[in-house]
Formats: structure tokens, sequence, C-alpha cells
């Protein structure tokens, strides 16, 4: 942090004991005084009219989002939920925000808001459909190299980093040093429940950066036939332990063609609720290594299914006190593919910088490259120059509904397969999905067509001047 991050954060942290303890007493009366002091420190970074909708939406006594800010406040341990707001509002949201735009501008290429690395290969189940078990249990990024990591990544604006795997907690302990020596970044941990106990939760309060995304789909039946017997009741167990301790976390979902019904019902909604998640993270089964089975990608039917159900879920109205999104069905929101920088990319555990968490192939490796070089290398600068992929942002990525993309990308670069156990040609992969592409098109066409969709105010390369400059040519 800069000197004068350092003294924000400290005048903000003050600010923050004085409010929480002033807002628990009532929380539906001042609630609102929180939303204006977020504004007052992100300044003109965020539109005035997206705190206006939390506003009314918190003086509305029978909207759901009010009940949601409610449940923070009086269920979260105070020390912890300051630290975290502190880190994902202020170093991130703001100062990290800023920055981010800036150096986009400077380098001419993407810079990531949020980096997913996979601090280890190791993993303790065998999730049907997933490549991770596959990749053995041998290989890591050093501590040194993760935190060299986040230092290159906070030296260009990226201050949110979520760690994967195979099953991060496997390396606990240094990742909760990485979250106490970079107390303005804000850190997600997606797991399967399995090694958080007491000791873990005092130990995240601690640090108070550290949230988690923890594995389940719908009913104990889905949840366990996906990830083995037992699966469903450890990952209860273990959010009933984090809700005790008032620790803010959520879920991560992977729905298929078998389980969409289930991840979606309103009782397994109610249950998440209950047990205290504040957020479920959606992901569209994708199709990727030895292991993949095709017929687990979610049909067109449920995907129009999936992008209805979103808006209900979350209108203020008709939806549940928990923060849910789709990171395929809410392109629209972000202007399509996210990948190789433009909001996120991903390191896996041999430190290969990858475009995508699901498209493994690279050109660049931490060991050999710093973070900038390697979003300057062929590979995420053909995305660059290549992204949206499609104006149907609900048409978003280039391995799912646009394969043509991701086959000329990975020709044209020369980028090599980085699976860890049995590298696959690009056209091993695409094919997989080009069935599900040509059956969504006309699908999602209709659905975009005959729906409104919100103003993502993205800048693509085919907006600055020299990528005008390049169709011209």
């Amino acid at each position: 942090m800069t000197k004068k991050e350092r003294l924000q954060r400290a005048a903000a942290s003050v600010a923050l004991d004085g409010l929480y303890a002033y807002i628990r007493k009532a929380p539906a009366a001042r609630l609102v005084q929180l939303i204006d002091l977020a504004q007052k420190l992100s300044g003109s970074t965020f539109p005035a009219k997206n705190f206006d909708s939390f506003r009314r939406a918190l003086k509305d006594p029978e909207n759901v989002w009010r009940d949601f800010a409610e449940r923070i406040v009086r269920e979260s341990d105070p020390g912890y939920i300051k630290k975290l707001f502190l880190a994902l509002g202020l170093g991130a949201g703001v100062n990290g925000t800023k920055a981010v735009r800036a150096n986009r501008e400077k380098y001419h290429c993407n810079i990531p808001f949020l980096l997913l690395m996979d601090p280890t290969s190791a993993c303790n189940m065998h999730c049907k459909g997933c490549w991770s078990a596959e990749y053995g249990h041998r290989l890591n990024l050093t501590l040194d190299e993760m935190r060299s990591i986040v230092d290159q990544g906070t030296a260009l604006g990226t201050h949110v980093y979520m760690l994967t795997g195979g099953e991060p907690l496997v390396r606990k302990d240094d990742i909760l040093t990485l979250c106490a020596e970079h107390p303005d970044c804000a850190f997600l941990a997606y797991t399967n429940a399995t090694l958080v106990d007491q000791s873990f939760c005092s130990r995240m309060k601690a640090v108070g950066n550290l949230t988690l995304a923890i594995s389940i789909e719908g009913t104990q039946e889905s949840t366990d036939d996906r990830r083995g017997e037992g699966a469903y009741q450890r990952a209860i167990k273990a959010m009933e332990l984090l809700q005790r301790n008032g620790i803010f976390y959520g879920v991560s979902i992977c729905y298929t063609s078998k389980n969409t019904a289930d991840v979606t019902d309103d009782a397994f909604l109610r249950l998440l609720v209950e047990k205290g998640a504040r957020f479920a993270f959606y992901f569209n089964y994708m199709p990727v290594g030895s292991a993949a089975l095709p017929a687990l990608i979610p049909t067109p039917e449920q995907r129009v299914y999936m992008y209805k159900w979103l808006r209900k879920v979350r209108s203020g109205k008709t939806g549940h006190p928990i923060f849910v999104m789709d990171f395929q069905n809410d392109g629209e929101y972000v202007g399509g593919c996210i990948a190789a920088g433009r909001n996120y990319f991903h390191i896996n555990s041999a430190g290969d910088m990858e475009p995508c968490v699901f498209v493994h192939y690279s050109d660049a490796n931490i060991r050999t490259h710093t973070l900038l070089e390697g979003l300057k290398n062929p590979l995420f600068q053909a995305y660059y120059h290549n992204q949206p992929f499609n104006d149907n942002h609900l048409r978003p990525c280039p391995l799912l509904e646009n394969p043509e993309y991701l086959r000329a990308m990975v020709a044209q670069t020369g980028a090599k397969s980085t699976d860890l156990i049995e590298p696959e040609s690009v056209e091993t992969l695409c094919g997989r999905c080009d069935a599900f592409a040509k059956a969504w098109q006309p699908v999602a066409d209709q659905l975009w067509q005959s729906t409104p969709h919100p103003d993502p105010k993205t800048q693509f390369y085919r907006d600055t001047p020299e990528g005008k400059a390049a169709r011209k040519d």
C-alpha cells in the first residue's frame, strides 16, 4: 500500500468502527449511512445511480436486499466484516478499480480486476467431470511465488485473488500468511470444505480478508452423486461452523444437465440462507479434461430456464436474501467473455498463465514471465483483440459458444496444452462443444432480441484509437 492508501485505510477503519456499532443497534434505519460512506470513499469511481438503488432497497421493508443487508450486520463478526469491507470495498473496489483502468490505457492490454490461481494440484476428492483430480498431487506454487503474483498484481491494480486447485485449503497455512501480508487485498478460496474446522475459522477471523465458496449441488443425492458419498453432509457441517463464527461466505455450484432443477429449487435457496450463505456462484458445466462428459452440458432449454430464473431470484420482490451470479448467463452485465485478463485470468499449480480456468492453453509461465509480459504475449493479446467474441452476450465464451475462435487463437499463437496429465488438442476440446454451440445459437439469438439488456459500459480493443485504426487498415 502507498502512504496515501494506508492513511485512507486508517481513516476508513475508524469511521467503520463507530458506524458499525451505531448500525447494529438499529440496522433498518441506519444502513443507508453505510451506503453514504461507501459512496464518499469511492468518489466518482462508480455511478451515483448504483448507490441510489441501494438506498431505495434499504428503505423498503419488503425488499429482499434490505433483509440481506440486515442479516450481514446482525450475524457477522464485527472485526472480520470490517477487514473484509476494507479489503474488498476500499482496496479492490476503489483503489484497485482506478489503477486497473489507468493501466489498461497505459499498457494497451487487458489488466484484470481479479486473478485466479491454484496453490496446489492436490485434492482429496474425485468429482465427476472435474479435471482437477486428474492432475495428481505433486504440483504447487511456492509461498514466495504466490507472494510475487500478488505483489505484481497489486502493482497493476489487481486486488482480488481467488484460489482453486486441487483443494486450496491443503495449503491453508500459506494462504493465511498471504492474507495477513496483503490486508488491502480480498481472497476467496473455492473449497470442498473438508478442511474447515474451528481453528481455521478463528484464523480466518484474525486476518479478516479471506472468505470461502463451498462446493454443493442441491440435494444430498445430487451432491453426493457428483462429489462422493458424504460430501453433502460435510459441506453442511462446514457452513454451520462458518455461520456460528460470523464469517461471510458463500457457495459454488456447478450446474449440469442432471442437476439444474435441484440447484434452482426454492427449498435449496432457503437452506443456503438459513445456513448463513451470502452468495452463490453458479458455473455452467464445461467439458474439459480427459474425463469430460459432454452429456453434462446443460441443454439450450435449461440455459433459457437459468437465464429467467436468475432475474427472478435476484429481484428485490421475488428473490431470496442471497446474491446469485451465473458466470455464463450474466455475460450481458460484463460485456461477454472476461478471460485473458479482461477481468480475470488463471495461473495453474505449474505456474502456467491460462486465459481461463476452463481453457488449458498457455504461452507464458510465471517462472519465466512477469504477469505483464504474459498479458502482452500472443495468446492473451489474441483474446484482447477479439473480445467480445459475440455481440450477443448470451453467447460469450470462445470455447462453449464460439469454439471456432478458440481453435483459431490457439493455432495462430502456438499456445500449448497445459493439461498436467494428458495434453489434449484444441480440436478435441472444441469438438466437445460444437453440437451445443450450434444448438444454442438460434435460441440465444431469439432470447437476446426479445429481452432488454443493460449497458455494461465497457471498452473493447475495437473501441480504442488503435483498434479503430486497425479496422480501417
